[in-house]
């Protein structure tokens, strides 16, 4: 029994060692999923980050680019008015001469007029015409700055057109980048919950494992030791009736005695009644009769211990018998009373571990069940979450993108309010000369 304890004690320590390593294994299993999130969130912060220094990096650039547009189609413009300008003045010019040819032609026709006359008339018409040709330059003048003016307008808006475009790009960028990352991280959550249920079914199945080899070495270890109890049983009892068997004649020899004690006491007790009796006959008869009257006694003496020893025979061949008889019974009883009696006890045995395996067997289905029940509940939170998150992220996306562009539009329609005060209506149907054009 000794024996057996200890094997209990080795078995629970077993017990006790798996599930403190299969534990450290989920502990180490855990941090390690952790380590994965924590690099994962490290990873999209840098991401982002450096999207972010991107964007801001493109964002500086296409508006240097776009100041350099801007610069360079205000040059042509200007450059292209000043041709403008120097072609009408010399047109002017051009008008002038043949002006004042004309009127001095005219003026030689009449060799009559005065010469101040003349002079006074070509000083009107000089006046007359430098005076319309002020005008019209002052008047080239104006329409150049307008154009000018709205043409700058219109590069503005076009330019705002380009920093709107610009700006959804980079926010669909953004989010698309958002949206990739949460997705990613949405597959290693699922993919960390498959890798953690996979461990926490092959944990249950070598702890099941475990505790069913145990509970079969114990059972086996106790149907030995049963086995061995009624091998002992039987032995015990075999040597116990050898030895009676072998004590038997001594025991015999000793009620023989006994008998044969109680014989010899019951002849002398014959012995001293034949006495008595002689003694009375011989006093109370004639001298005469003594011969006969002994003789007599004496044949009677004889015949009693005949009968006497006959008695003593008979009494000790049934002795014989019966004791023979009754140690064999005996025996016999006691045979069949030790086997069903170990027979007994190995069906408690079998029921005991019959029990003791059907209740392993239902622990194991609890034990499975109650993991089957936890794995599904954690993968229905995971997957709330999960759609909680992605409604989040798609209401995030929805709300910024409709900021951006009613913050746009806010900016176009205040641009193009402005523009309309200044003056300059439409621009957006304005051509400009593209690069390659200077």
């Amino acid at each position: 029994m000794s024996g057996y304890k200890r094997m209990r004690r080795q078995h629970q320590k077993q017990l006790i060692a798996l599930e403190n390593r299969l534990k450290a294994e989920m502990d180490e299993h855990r941090l390690r999923l952790q380590k994965e999130v924590e690099t994962h969130a490290n990873n999209t912060y840098i991401e982002l980050e450096r999207l972010a220094k991107r964007h801001a990096a493109q964002t500086d650039k296409e508006m240097k680019a776009v100041t350099a547009e801007e610069k360079r189609i205000q040059q042509q413009i200007m450059a292209q008015q000043k041709r403008e300008l120097t072609t009408f003045l010399d047109n002017q010019k051009k008008e002038y001469r043949l002006c004042k040819e004309k009127i001095k032609e005219e003026m030689n026709e009449e060799p009559c007029t005065p010469k101040e006359e003349k002079q006074e008339r070509m000083s009107r018409h000089k006046e007359t015409v430098q005076r319309s040709q002020a005008e019209e330059e002052a008047h080239l003048l104006d329409q150049q700055r307008l154009v000018y003016e709205r043409s700058c307008r219109a590069i503005k808006r076009r330019s705002l057109v380009k920093k709107h475009e610009f700006e959804q790009e980079q926010m669909r960028e953004e989010l698309n980048k958002k949206k990739s990352q949460k997705e990613m991280e949405h597959a290693l959550m699922i993919r960390q919950d498959e890798s953690t249920q996979d461990l926490e079914r092959r944990q249950l199945q070598t702890l099941q494992r475990l505790r069913a080899e145990l509970i079969r070495l114990q059972h086996q270890t106790e149907l030995e030791n049963q086995e061995e109890y009624n091998g002992r049983r039987q032995r015990e009892l075999h040597r116990k009736h050898a030895l009676e068997q072998r004590q038997q004649p001594r025991n015999l020899k000793m009620l023989e005695m006994q008998i044969k004690k109680q014989f010899q006491d019951t002849c002398k007790v014959q012995n001293k009644q034949y006495k008595a009796l002689r003694s009375h006959q011989l006093e109370v008869s004639p001298k005469s009769e003594h011969k006969a009257i002994l003789k007599s006694l004496k044949e009677e003496q004889t015949r009693k211990l005949a009968v006497l020893a006959e008695q003593y025979e008979q009494s000790i061949n049934e002795m014989m018998a019966s004791q023979a008889m009754r140690l064999e019974e005996e025996q016999e009883a006691e045979c069949q009373a030790l086997k069903q009696q170990l027979h007994q006890e190995m069906e408690l045995l079998d029921a005991y571990q019959s029990k003791t395996r059907a209740q392993t067997e239902a622990q194991h289905e609890r034990e499975l069940q109650k993991l089957e029940q936890k794995v599904s509940i954690r993968r229905a939170h995971l997957e709330q979450k999960i759609e909680e998150e992605l409604v989040s992220l798609h209401k995030e996306r929805t709300e910024r993108i409709k900021n951006l562009f009613e913050r746009q539009d806010r900016e176009m329609a205040g641009f193009d309010a402005e523009s309309s005060r200044l003056g300059f209506g439409s621009l957006g149907s304005l051509d400009f000369p593209k690069e390659e054009d200077r």
